[in-house]
């Protein structure tokens, strides 16, 4: 699945760079966005990321692209490898500036852990 957002300056840290905190936050809900279209009707919480590295700076008014993958389907979890690439809003070129691997696991209404259908 491919989602993007314009980096606004509201984003942006202290230096005038993209806060990384955005970046987790964007990730995550691309990523929630991906197996909740892979997985109607089904509720998923996040447990974790495989790393978390920022590549390069991400400048403001950047375009950022991201592209979600289902990599692995478990019992009660799903994983999707995420790939983030930015580019400026006047330049066709993008990079790679992240990328991880995001856990989601199954919940009922108490939020225990069931089965994926």
């Amino acid at each position: 699945m491919t989602t993007f957002k314009l980096v606004m300056p509201g984003d942006l840290n202290h230096y005038g760079f993209l806060f990384g905190g955005k970046m987790l936050m964007w990730v995550d809900e691309a990523a929630w966005m991906a197996v909740s279209n892979d997985f109607p009707g089904q509720h998923f919480v996040t447990v974790g990321m495989s790393e978390v590295r920022f590549k390069k700076s991400v400048h403001p008014k950047s375009v950022l692209r991201f592209e979600s993958e289902r990599t692995r389907i478990g019992n009660t979890s799903v994983t999707y490898h995420m790939d983030v690439f930015s580019r400026p809003i006047d330049i066709a070129a993008e990079e790679l500036v992240f990328h991880t691997d995001i856990t989601f696991v199954r919940v009922d209404g108490a939020g225990n852990k069931i089965p994926v259908r």
